[in-house]
């Protein structure tokens, strides 16, 4: 680490080796390398002047990348790619007439880019399938613990704890399907040329069509794709870079609702994310157990949520066939946004292998409210005993006015069902209304929800992807 210049956090705090590497000088100008060797190969094998002598020798320098005679070269002639060439070339002085023949840059920019963000997305599958892994077991661990169901953040209708985790299970299965689609969706630019028409390859398969197509998909089954894009400009269209930003941020969506929630757990004291022995939770307080890596999820998030706009800009402003104004925007902000993802989905990992529940706690949240909640149900127990609906709901209400204004302006114990007992309109004593009490006579079917798609949902996909699941996240602050 540099003490003396900017180093940004995304490498140096939250994204991983892995994700680094990816997005790494090293990945890029090995992967141009291969592309310029996968070009060499396919003009041979349609034709063209070319010995697997000269094949072989790309070959054996492709991963020898003599970066500093590149560096000295684009600091006299302003080119990456063409500085990239001449050093390719200095390396295989037999093979370097025929490096890059017929390409424009895009060819190893634009082609790596679509690489890159394939093997990106591949280890963002990854940690999200173990997220959904971990979570899964979470939900199935907790689906029968009845809890305080909130809207508005009001106490409403009890759920189970294992329910509510398959909420964010259920958006973070949305975007797994996303990131499927999208893996299928990519395919490499190909060998189009300055404007997109092939037309230097054109010259060189001396006016041949077919070969100028077959190019193009045995460039693309070379490097692992289906296909190439059928038409394009120089570049492949930027609108590509917004989809792919637009699937991470998907997953930020999903990250900060369940970051949001873990916070509010927090602060009811019912769950907890994980707290070291040695952690400081703050510099004042030292009895504080904040939520810092609920909170990190959070702001990451918003900074991918937020990243979405640079590449719908991008996109929605090139000129005709090629501009130069994407160039350092998406050198910014694709690997970022894919940096910042790969920080959250390790630090989501790492909060729900950790997470703490406190169930006293839960219970006695849930007490409080229940006599509330259960007024119907004993109304119907009272009414089935011979007492009238309509009386007994006026009586219910008031009771409840009464009993909420004990508890919010006295500061006092819900007295409810101590009310209802010594009514005799309801005819009913204490031990018959604690029975009604049971939290879970009042979860309706969450614990069978729970069960039901986890089996039909979530299992079907991890059982698919089993040889992918078992890593633990590893987070550096």
């Amino acid at each position: 680490m540099s003490y003396d210049r900017y180093n940004s956090p995304l490498s140096e705090r939250y994204a991983s080796k892995e994700m680094q590497y990816i997005f790494s000088p090293e990945m890029k100008f090995k992967t141009w390398r291969k592309l310029w060797i996968a070009l060499a190969e396919t003009e041979k094998e349609l034709g063209l002047p070319i010995t697997q002598e000269q094949i072989d020798e790309l070959i054996a320098a492709k991963d020898d990348i003599n970066y500093e005679v590149a560096k000295q070269r684009e600091a006299l002639v302003r080119h990456d790619v063409m500085s990239h060439v001449y050093a390719y070339g200095q390396q295989c002085p037999n093979a370097k007439g025929i490096i890059h023949l017929g390409a424009t840059s895009c060819y190893v920019g634009d082609n790596t880019d679509v690489i890159i963000m394939r093997e990106a997305l591949y280890l963002v599958r990854k940690k999200l399938l173990n997220v959904i892994n971990e979570l899964a077991k979470f939900a199935d661990q907790y689906k029968d613990m009845p809890t305080l169901g909130f809207t508005h953040f009001q106490p409403a209708q009890p759920t189970t704890v294992g329910k509510r985790a398959t909420l964010w299970l259920q958006d973070l299965l949305m975007d797994y399907s996303d990131v499927e689609y999208m893996i299928s969706q990519l395919k490499l630019l190909g060998s189009k040329g300055t404007t997109g028409t092939q037309a230097s390859f054109l010259e060189l398969f001396d006016g041949d069509h077919e070969k100028c197509k077959k190019a193009d998909q045995m460039i693309a089954e070379k490097m692992g794709f289906d296909a190439c894009y059928p038409v394009s400009g120089q570049t492949y269209s930027r609108k590509l870079d917004s989809r792919v930003v637009n699937v991470l941020a998907g997953i930020a969506q999903s990250a900060h609702k369940f970051s949001n929630d873990i916070r509010l757990l927090q602060h009811l004291k019912e769950i907890e994310e994980p707290f070291e022995k040695h952690q400081i939770g703050s510099s004042a307080m030292a009895y504080k157990r904040n939520p810092m890596r609920s909170e990190r999820i959070a702001s990451l998030s918003r900074y991918v949520m937020s990243d979405v706009m640079n590449t719908a800009m991008t996109a929605s402003t090139q000129w005709f066939e090629r501009t130069l104004d994407d160039s350092a925007n998406k050198r910014l902000s694709v690997p970022e946004g894919f940096l910042a993802v790969d920080g959250i989905l390790d630090l989501y990992l790492n909060v729900v292998d950790g997470l703490v529940v406190y169930p006293k706690v839960i219970e006695q949240h849930l007490m409080n409210e229940l006599p509330f909640m259960a007024t119907e149900n004993i109304m119907m127990d009272a009414v089935k005993a011979g007492g009238d609906r309509q009386e007994l709901h006026e009586k219910i209400r008031v009771h409840s006015m009464e009993a909420g204004r004990m508890v919010k302006v006295e500061g006092k114990a819900n007295d409810l069902l101590e009310r209802i007992a010594a009514d005799p309109a309801f005819g009913m004593t204490m031990e018959q209304l604690e029975a009604i009490m049971k939290p879970e006579n009042f979860v309706g079917r969450a614990p069978q929800q729970v069960a039901e798609f986890l089996e039909g949902d979530v299992y079907p996909v991890l059982e698919e992807n089993k040889d992918l699941l078992g890593i633990k996240a590893v987070i550096n602050v």
